[in-house]
């Protein structure tokens, strides 16, 4: 009989006993059945939830455990069918309730898998003794929050259940809405860590099975392989997506001004998180408080009690994913005589065999086992990566082995919870040196008191130098550095091409603290998920490590245009009062839909619009008209916007070189005002998107002159949202993309969107914190709730909340319900 009752008191203790447990008794005691009884709670908790306008949560309690306990609550309430959907992601059950070849309900970092692929991924990869491994390098007090969340959610769940609460009824009654267990939260957290690495190759790890015989072929196995990967030449590989959230990756914008850039004795902090709308990766917004211990406002992924962006009393930090690479591959020289053994240093090694079974529902409802036998290397599992080339798969010859630096990096809630209870943007630097934690995010942070505002990239990164690729170089290496550039791609057969340690690196395998990049600024830092290079264009960083981030190359026009802003707001040329950084001008300038790429509009319509090109009465002359009446801006009442975003793409979409469509090149010297000014050369190409981008836009029934905000939009029940801004690759700052083509609904932004998320304005004036936030998609998913769209109103209105954060401004809330939850 399994006992699943684990005794109080020491962690230590109980880890030690979760960690000597067998995976049947794990799986005994760990949600993963269909027992929907929830553990047995090892504390008792209370704590007070006091939601505020938008339905904000303010959680107070008095201690860790408790905390976890309202968080876990307050989560439940709000987006329940979300998480309990991810929690099955999570276990590896959803082909169980959603059968195998059905897609992932959400976009994530996960992208959107066949639901076979992504059970056997996370049974393979996020096993209960990697869970083990990372809930036994945790402080106390975490433990127990994580704790606390999981008996708060389950308790809401029985609520629901139980027909207690009404709400939720979209998923309410759902099997698979059920209790969840520790563990289950801490393979969320090892799934976050994974973002820029082994979740980009998902189905590469779930389907990586050794070369069979065809005499022995079967349902689970693949054919041998006879190529070998000795004569891949560069460019013939294809690229894989390689960032954080897909092929063109998820980006973000942050701003640190200084107390030179703000003219004020505060620094300014903008945070604003691309992220997505929907699904387990989507934010929740909330404050944590503990008195004397803890007071932290800001947002956190789903299944996360703890903030991961935000602002405390004294500080405020943002991230936006970073370019450095956090994973790399080794070539495995296979034994002739067993593809599943391996040599290293001259010896025949077994690969590591892991048999997992996934339960899948079959059309006709029944329950049905598929197996497979995955294998593990020393340095991360076996992919297949024969999409990359044929001989890349897993062949008679040779394997691939694809190792993330954050499979062991367990640190990452550690650093948050210190940032959490940091009295001064010193103290971050100081932790943020000392963990070493951050897992593909860059990171910009201001402090009370403090003249500058910080930027770095010091997290996890592979220790993969010059000499070590070059002497430990494989037959794909010059291939892969085209198709896959940045990842180190080491010979696997030898022990002493691993990845290396410097003296002071936190962790096997990373580049210390040291060498990784940082900036102090009294002007400003920023980012816009470029590289390092240019986080402030008047002091280029250059000498890191090339895996961090390439530079002297040209910049998104996104970066342009936001160092461009900071640089005019600076100067006094962008039109608003002054030349200094304050909240009220940031909140408006961050909103304002400028676009990078408008300054061509004048030398489109030049190069296309002559009497000649564009005859009277034709559709090329409607177009120009249409052009010459937009303001260059994506707001809701701009007019034509959409004609030029669908020209860009279309231009885009023809792959121009650069050097035939701009008259001047880029110039690592002027970075920002480089590549620039159309070439009459590609005036063919320049025409042909402009009217391709006019038959596209009639074709879906809009006019060519139509208000952006009758095209871009988002629906809230009844109601049809307009909205402003746009997509990255145009140009635009303000961020709001639907990752969908322009159809007869417009550009939609109830699919699977990603755009301006959680965004946070925040200073520190003399005893207190001004924090103005958005939660644009806002904090819940249940139609039913109030909170279903009203922070989202808020945003389509351009009216930023001024969040409470003092225990004052928490009472005097207009909006204040106050509720307490004991167990």
């Amino acid at each position: 009989m399994t006992i699943c009752r684990f005794a109080r008191g020491s962690y230590r203790a109980r880890l030690t006993l979760i960690a000597g447990a067998s995976l049947a008794a794990l799986a005994a005691c760990g949600g993963s059945g269909d027992d929907d009884s929830p553990p047995v709670p090892s504390a008792k908790y209370s704590a007070e939830i006091r939601r505020t306008e938008m339905g904000i949560p303010h959680i107070k309690a008095a201690n860790w455990g408790s905390l976890g306990y309202g968080s876990g609550y307050a989560q439940a309430q709000d987006v329940l069918c979300t998480i309990a959907d991810s929690m099955l992601t999570y276990r590896g059950e959803r082909s169980r309730y959603f059968g195998g070849q059905a897609p992932a309900v959400y976009n994530s970092t996960l992208a959107m898998p066949r639901n076979i692929d992504s059970d056997f991924y996370f049974k393979h990869v996020l096993t209960d003794e990697a869970v083990a491994r990372m809930m036994s390098a945790q402080p106390d007090k975490l433990l127990r929050m994580m704790e606390g969340y999981a008996a708060g959610y389950n308790r809401y769940v029985a609520e629901v259940k139980s027909g207690e609460s009404k709400a939720n009824a979209a998923c309410s009654g759902e099997p698979w809405v059920k209790a969840i267990t520790v563990q289950d939260l801490w393979r969320r957290v090892y799934s976050a860590n994974l973002a820029a690495g082994y979740s980009n190759f998902l189905p590469a790890i779930a389907n990586a099975v050794p070369p069979q015989p065809k005499a022995k072929m079967g349902a689970e196995a693949s054919p041998v392989q006879p190529s070998s990967p000795s004569a891949i030449a560069p460019g013939t590989m294809s690229i894989p997506a390689l960032q954080v959230g897909g092929p063109n990756g998820v980006g973000s914008n942050m701003y640190g001004f200084g107390t030179q850039g703000t003219g004020t004795d505060s620094p300014l902090m903008f945070g604003n998180p691309h992220w997505y709308w929907k699904g387990p990766d989507r934010f929740y917004q909330a404050q944590l408080t503990i008195d004397g211990e803890v007071n932290v406002s800001g947002v956190s992924f789903l299944g996360i009690p703890l903030t991961q962006i935000g602002f405390n009393n004294d500080i405020a930090w943002s991230h936006t994913v970073s370019t450095a690479r956090r994973f790399g591959f080794f070539m495995l020289t296979l034994d002739p005589t067993d593809p599943t053994r391996y040599m290293l240093d001259g010896k025949s090694t077994p690969l590591q065999s892991h048999e997992v079974s996934v339960d899948v529902r079959g059309t006709d409802g029944a329950i049905s086992q598929v197996k497979r036998t995955l294998y593990q290397s020393p340095y991360g599992p076996i992919v297949n990566l024969s999409n990359l080339h044929p001989a890349m798969g897993w062949t008679a010859q040779s394997a691939i082995a694809l190792r993330d630096i954050n499979a062991d990096n367990f640190r990452t809630l550690k650093n948050w919870m210190r940032w959490a209870q940091a009295k001064s943007l010193t103290e971050l630097v100081q932790i943020q040196r000392e963990e070493a934690a951050i897992p593909w995010v860059n990171t910009v942070a201001v402090g009370r008191g403090n003249a500058q505002a910080w930027y770095a990239d010091i997290g996890t990164v592979p220790n993969a130098p010059p000499t070590l690729l070059t002497g430990c170089s494989t037959p794909f290496s010059a291939a892969a550095a085209v198709a896959l550039p940045g990842v180190p791609v080491l010979d696997g057969s030898r022990s002493a091409c691993d990845w290396q340690r410097d003296a002071d690196s936190v962790q096997a395998g990373t580049i210390g603290p040291s060498r990784l990049p940082s900036l102090l600024r009294a002007d400003y830092v920023a980012n816009m998920n470029d590289s390092y290079w240019l986080t402030n264009p008047t002091q280029p960083m250059t000498g890191y490590p090339s895996i961090v981030g390439p530079t002297g190359t040209p910049q998104s026009l996104r970066t342009r245009l936001g160092h461009t802003m900071a640089l005019q707001r600076l100067a006094g040329t962008d039109g608003y009062p002054g030349n200094t950084a304050t909240s009220e001008i940031v909140r408006q300038m961050v909103l304002d839909s400028r676009v990078q790429s408008a300054y061509l509009k004048d030398q489109v319509i030049a190069l296309l619009c002559s009497a000649a090109q564009a005859p009277t009465g034709s559709e090329r002359a409607a177009g120009c008209a249409a052009l010459s009446g937009w303001d260059g801006r994506g707001t809701k009442v701009s007019r034509g916007s959409h004609l030029w975003d669908e020209f860009w793409s279309a231009l885009s979409a023809l792959k121009v070189p650069a050097a035939k469509l701009y008259q001047v090149p880029f110039d690592p010297a002027d970075p920002l005002n480089t590549p620039r000014d159309l070439n009459s050369a590609a005036a063919a190409e320049v025409g042909q998107a402009f009217d391709t981008a006019i038959a596209k836009i009639k074709a879906n029934g809009f006019a060519l002159d139509a208000m952006r905000g009758d095209l871009l939009y988002v629906t809230r029940g009844a109601d049809r949202l307009p909205l402003f801004g746009g997509c990255g690759d145009v140009g635009y700052f303000t961020y709001v993309c639907p990752q969908a083509p322009l159809s007869p609904a417009g550009y939609a932004m109830d699919g699977q969107p990603h755009g301006n998320s959680y965004m946070q304005v925040v200073t520190f004036p003399q005893g207190r914190v001004d924090a103005h936030t958005f939660l644009t998609f806002s904090l819940s998913d249940d139609p039913a709730s109030p909170h279903y769209g009203d922070y989202t109103r808020r945003f389509s209105d351009q009216q930023w909340l001024k969040v409470p954060f003092s225990e004052t401004e928490i009472a005097a809330s207009a909006a204040l319900v106050r509720t307490t939850i004991k167990e």
